[in-house]
């Protein structure tokens, strides 16, 4: 499965931002996703999880209450709604994808086998 995310950009602290992750070459119902970012000079981290059917999602500390993310088997598409931003959230945000269901797992990276290319987030405080 090819993934393209979209939907990063410029914006102040406070606003919101919708991100879009499309996937191609595959049934995004079989897999499960997430979101994970990288700022510059940082190592890659978890943001968000979402299991194959959307009943289970899972959030790191720093986005929980106001990071959403949900899914549209239908369509293929992923999507993380950004709100309250701040300058920290500032990074390359990822989409991937996994083929394990295993909930405990949904943070770890190395659980992911396909990744989109990234879209800048830049957050001005």
């Amino acid at each position: 499965v090819q993934l393209q995310a979209s939907g990063g950009g410029l914006v102040q602290a406070g606003d919101s931002l919708r991100l879009s992750c499309a996937a191609s070459g595959g049934t995004l119902s079989n897999y499960g996703m997430a979101w994970f970012r990288q700022a510059l000079g940082k190592e890659r981290e978890f943001v968000a999880a979402i299991s194959w059917g959307g009943r289970f999602t899972d959030f790191a500390d720093s986005v929980k209450g106001r990071f959403t993310i949900s899914r549209n088997n239908a369509k293929d598409t992923m999507l993380l709604q950004m709100n309250n931003l701040k300058s920290e959230d500032t990074a390359v945000y990822y989409c991937a994808a996994r083929t394990s269901s295993t909930i405990s797992t949904m943070r770890r990276l190395t659980e992911y086998r396909y990744w989109g290319q990234g879209t800048q987030v830049t957050v001005s405080s």
